[in-house]
């Protein structure tokens, strides 16, 4: 009878480990990352909590587009991170007067945005020229929302990612979640 030697069972949990390492944190560093919602700023389209996929690599590949909700760096303070909503790309301007929004494009022609996802509105102004890789970004709960109408434009590389998944809560998973496609209504 032949003596096998049966393998160890811890140095198998460590290779497991090992590889299970090598695939998961470059995913998590590079391609996707989880990011919780805090606040209210973007209430009715996510709430306290939602728990969101983020992918981190599509922008790699091509700009921000208009209504894409994304995940980027507090521009004042690089230690936060915000979510809103894409509203004004680079070269545009932005023009925000008692809750309406109007985007003047590149070629001078104009876009009324059709908002239905607002939670709240407000009647605070604003005015903003975007210059190359910058983008107006804002809260769908204006009433609440920091965001381009106070701190200004936002540098493309303060961008994170946009909004891939939402996993919780469980009767709320979607695919793309809040993203909106605009339509020209001037």
């Amino acid at each position: 009878m032949e003596n096998s030697k049966k393998p160890d069972g811890w140095w198998e949990a460590i290779k497991f480990a090992a590889v299970l390492a090598v695939i998961i944190i470059p995913f998590r560093m590079y391609i996707a990352q989880p990011f919780i919602v805090h606040g209210q700023s973007m209430d009715n389209t996510f709430h306290e909590n939602d728990y969101l996929i983020i992918d981190e690599i599509s922008y790699l590949l091509h700009d921000p587009e208009r209504g894409e909700v994304i995940v980027f760096k507090n521009p004042v303070n690089h230690s936060q991170y915000f979510i809103k909503r894409v509203i004004g790309l680079p070269g545009e301007t932005v023009s925000v007067q008692n809750g309406v929004t109007i985007i003047i494009k590149k070629d001078g022609s104009q876009l009324k945005l059709n908002e239905p996802y607002l939670g709240s509105e407000n009647n605070l102004s604003a005015f903003r020229k975007l210059g190359p890789n910058e983008y107006f970004a804002m809260g769908d709960n204006r009433a609440v929302s920091w965001d381009s109408r106070f701190w200004g434009v936002l540098p493309r590389d303060l961008i994170k990612g946009r909004a891939l998944l939402r996993l919780f809560p469980p009767k709320s998973i979607a695919y793309l979640p809040g993203e909106i496609k605009y339509v020209n209504l001037r």
